[in-house]
């Protein structure tokens, strides 16, 4: 099992409405097509900062949920349009991670 922890940059004073919109439309989304989406966070000392994490069992099934989600024509036409006007891709960072024996995420 391992982690991907994402750290994205809205667009500046757009914050609260990214929040709005991962909430209500992309994490439900998500969900819907098997992705366990973890946990989501505000950065406290970046205005614009937002972190997720998802969780995956293996890479296979991370694949599998990344074309179910990416290639579905509901994100190519409606979601991703919005992520991507919401955010600035450029600043996005993505960590993959495990966790160590004895973390209570395992």
């Amino acid at each position: 099992m391992f982690y991907e922890i994402r750290r994205y940059q809205s667009q500046p004073g757009r914050r609260e409405e990214w929040v709005r919109y991962m909430e209500d439309v992309v994490v439900p989304f998500q969900a819907a097509m098997g992705i366990d989406v973890t946990a989501s966070f505000i950065d406290e000392q970046d205005e614009d900062g937002y972190v997720w994490i998802r969780r995956f069992q293996d890479e296979a099934q991370r694949e599998a949920q990344y074309a179910a989600v990416y290639e579905s024509d509901r994100w190519k036409n409606e979601i991703g349009p919005v992520v991507y006007g919401l955010l600035i891709p450029e600043k996005s960072v993505v960590f993959r991670v495990a966790p160590t024996p004895a973390s209570p995420l395992q």
